[in-house]
């Protein structure tokens, strides 16, 4: 539902300002006013998780929409063959269970994957693979997405039952660090990850990959693989290509109170930090009697990674449909609720921010929309992008992708600065002289004067739309707001919506 409505100048800002949030229905320290440095732009910080979208798609995607609009990189869907289970309804989950390392798989070919790093490459847009080294297919028999036929712990020409860890049992005991490493996660065969022929073929498919141009990858199951093995792996890749900056994210689920803990991890690369989206559902959902005006000391000190070595999200694929540990956490059903927490996750300049991009779904274990055959049916239709239906696309919300601008945008300042709040759920914070942020999850309207360090001049509130191409009006007749010359500006927000500025949305007259 698009949402506008226009507000009145004042001689310090602009009044009744409204956000379009979505086009659907429904730091490594606290944040506070420390002195800012200005440091070399360093690049952008926002990566987008197309989930399930075919090569195809994801090639046009990141020339006609990534690219223009500041996503640095796109997570892919696991690239190598997997199971094929018509018997399931074709899940999201059989892309998880592989069966070769072929690269064929229901999102495309060989031919097409390359053709769509090569395209995203050009476009300014790096591709990181989800790799699943940590186990195979776990059914006892089955056929694959290339046509492989196998047998649990029997994948011909890659591995044999020798290849394994001996438990052969699923993982039961998070207590137990040998339990949930060297035993089977929900069934699927665990790989034995200490053995050299298993280091060399994973350390060889990971290298296809890299020789197609992907420039990094997300690790699926970290947690279930031995730190010191996993490290392995990535040392003898990363020994393989000197000369290539092979950017590697972990998942690595640690509720805190588990034998395995994300900071063993830390030496191999950054880690998804899952308590991070926890914290933010519950503070936007006002749960356990958190508000928005706690999240001030949001970071190192609330248990969560240093920013340098988190990847945040407010929900992924598995949170989504319940999966990976409790926690309550927003996701696209959550319609404003949602596209606020994005707001303040891609407002602040703690960790790298993953935005999810999703299919619509009612059974947790639906696969992407698709054929009759299991076939995945195309995002683009007649050379238009069919989002905010079947596919969810909330990369595409205008107040996600204004703000991973205003990320982009303010990337330079390391600290938030000028913290305001009601002490409740109306928060404003600012990025230096770069850019500032207003969330209003009240019920009620706000009207407040807010002090900025931002220059005088006159911008567009890019949670509604950027700045036009002529620099001198805002797109998608978005709200303009004056800032005075002591770098005030008034504005009236109702219930639920948001206001961002930046530097580089200023109007040019």
């Amino acid at each position: 539902m698009w949402k506008f409505v226009l507000g009145a100048f004042s001689a310090s800002g602009i009044v009744g300002l409204v956000v379009l949030l979505n086009p659907v229905a429904p730091v490594t320290a606290p944040f506070s006013n420390l002195s800012v440095a200005q440091e070399p732009t360093p690049p952008p910080t926002a990566l987008v998780h197309l989930f399930e979208w075919p090569w195809n798609d994801i090639a046009t995607e990141c020339e006609t929409y990534l690219g223009p609009n500041g996503y640095q990189a796109v997570q892919i869907s696991p690239p190598q063959e997997h199971i094929v289970l018509p018997d399931y309804g074709y899940p999201w989950w059989q892309r998880y269970q592989p069966v070769s390392y072929q690269l064929e798989s229901r999102s495309g070919s060989r031919a097409e994957l390359q053709a769509m790093i090569d395209r995203c490459r050009a476009a300014g847009v790096a591709i990181y693979a989800d790799a699943v080294i940590n186990h195979m297919a776990g059914f006892e028999n089955g056929v694959g997405s290339a046509g492989t036929v196998f047998t649990k712990y029997e994948y011909p020409g890659l591995y044999r039952p020798e290849d394994f860890n001996d438990c052969g049992q699923q993982v039961t005991d998070y207590g137990d660090a040998a339990n949930v490493t060297q035993c089977e996660l929900v069934g699927l065969a665990d790989l034995d990850t200490s053995a050299e022929h298993v280091q060399s073929t994973l350390v060889d498919y990971l290298g296809t990959l890299v020789d197609m141009g992907v420039a990094g990858f997300r690790i699926d199951a970290a947690k279930h693989i031995r730190s010191e093995e996993l490290g392995e792996i990535l040392t003898q890749l990363r020994d393989r290509y000197p000369d290539t900056d092979l950017y590697i994210y972990q998942e690595v689920i640690d509720p805190g109170n588990e034998a395995i803990r994300k900071q063993d991890y830390y030496d191999s690369g950054n880690v998804l930090d899952f308590k991070y989206g926890r914290f933010m559902g519950e503070a936007f959902l006002g749960l356990a009697g958190q508000t928005l005006a706690n999240l001030e000391t949001l970071g190192e000190g609330w248990g969560l990674a240093p920013s340098a070595q988190a990847v945040i999200f407010i929900d992924n694929h598995d949170k989504q449909r319940g999966h990976g540990g409790g926690g309550d956490y927003l996701t696209y059903k959550s319609g404003d609720l949602y596209a606020l927490a994005n707001v303040f996750m891609l407002g602040v300049p703690y960790g790298k921010a993953q935005v999810m991009s999703s299919f619509a779904f009612e059974n947790p274990d639906q696969g992407p929309p698709a054929y009759d055959d299991g076939t995945t049916r195309p995002v683009y239709q007649n050379g238009e992008a069919a989002c905010f239906g079947e596919w969810v696309c909330e990369h595409r919300w205008p107040a996600i992708a204004g703000m991973v601008g205003f990320r982009n945008a303010t990337q330079a300042v390391a600290q938030v600065t000028d913290w305001w709040s009601n002490q409740a759920n109306q928060i404003a914070f600012g990025r230096g002289d770069l850019g500032f942020v207003v969330i209003n999850r009240e019920a009620v309207p706000l009207t407040h004067r807010f002090q900025t360090q931002l220059p005088q001049g006159r911008y567009c509130n890019v949670v509604q739309g950027g700045r036009a191409a002529d620099g001198t009006a805002c797109a998608n007749n978005a709200q303009v707001v004056l800032v005075n010359r002591a770098g005030q500006f008034t504005a009236t927000l109702p219930e639920m919506t948001a206001l961002a500025i930046h530097v580089e949305a200023k109007l040019s007259r």
